[in-house]
């Protein structure tokens, strides 16, 4: 017997349940993997409340979580046995993505979307890196940016956030980060220029001043991890619509902004090339804003909801 926290009706955290569930048994290509954490991202509970469905009712009892790390403990038709490329074992430790249902005590997982776990990374640290390490390394493609400009950061001090002004930072790009003051000191011990919040809509155009003060060079391109209403102030300050990119504000389109979705997502063995040896030395760092056991998923989310959050929040599994 496995357990898994899932949802029956959109709602807010109350809804979630932690429910005994059959173990899952692999299927071709893919691993079973006892899991010991799991991260929590803005899209489960956009997920749980509803917001991406319309209000269309759930079909029957749905899983929440995307992202884990554990052990293999079953591999599935056509899975190599053995460590290396293109080979899994029992007991390993590994790290991955799923489309949904990480929050569990095990998950199915596709090995391409499948990660070895160094032995230097905790099972907590790994959870919280797929989903965060990911999003910013694409969105990074996606506005080009290289040694020299200047990058503005919605929101710096949340996972995706953190995530990409390091690397930014890694590549020799400047980057301006909003960010509430609490969190300032941090962001400048990465090298970042912390600008404070705008919490309305006139306190944002101060904002905007506040970011020009910041980067007096300019700002060549933005990217939005906050969803709070910036784009307009963002495509202002970025000099047009094509060096912005939004990763959480639906409304993209109105101001001709692209929203990056991760639909399918990079493949992880390329993001991680690069980002592994970069936390190995230090020099990219995902702090955990909190973590909780299993069956308080639910208190997970509601910190989640509120924003404001330095790093991610993780889930524990016994």
């Amino acid at each position: 017997m496995s357990q898994a926290i899932r949802y029956v009706r959109y709602g807010g955290p109350e809804v979630l349940t932690l429910d005994d569930v059959p173990l899952p048994d692999p299927g071709p290509g893919q691993v079973r993997v006892a899991v010991r954490a799991t991260g929590v991202n803005g899209i489960d509970w956009k997920l749980r409340s509803g917001f991406m469905d319309r209000g269309r009712r759930p079909v029957g009892p749905t899983g929440v979580g995307v992202e884990f790390a554990g052990t293999i403990d079953a591999l599935g038709a056509g899975v190599g046995s053995g460590k290396g490329v293109g080979g899994w074992s029992a007991g390993q430790a590994v790290f991955g993505r799923v489309p949904s249902g990480a929050a569990a005590t095990h998950v199915l997982a596709d090995t391409g979307n499948l990660l070895a776990m160094p032995d230097w990374l905790s099972f907590e640290q790994a959870a919280a890196l797929p989903v965060a390490v990911e999003t910013a390394w694409r969105a990074l493609r996606e506005l080009d940016v290289t040694e020299g400009h200047t990058l503005l950061i919605h929101a710096v001090a949340g996972g995706v956030g953190l995530v990409a002004a390091q690397l930014a930072r890694a590549r020799g790009v400047r980057v301006v980060g909003t960010a509430s003051q609490a969190r300032h000191d941090f962001l400048r011990d990465l090298g970042v220029r912390p600008v404070e919040y705008g919490e309305d809509r006139e306190d944002r155009e101060d904002m905007a001043e506040r970011v020009r003060a910041a980067a007096p060079e300019g700002v060549d391109a933005v990217l939005d991890a906050s969803g709070r209403d910036v784009l307009a102030m963002s495509v202002e300050l970025a000099g047009g619509p094509d060096r912005v990119v939004t990763i959480a504000d639906g409304r993209a389109a109105e101001y001709g902004v692209r929203f990056s979705s991760g639909v399918g997502g990079s493949p992880l063995e390329e993001v991680f090339a690069e980002v592994l040896p970069l936390l190995e030395r230090g020099a990219l760092r995902v702090p955990l804003e909190r973590t909780f056991p299993l069956e308080r998923t639910a208190d997970a989310h509601r910190l989640s909801e509120q924003g404001h959050l330095l790093g991610k929040i993780v889930i524990t599994v016994p």
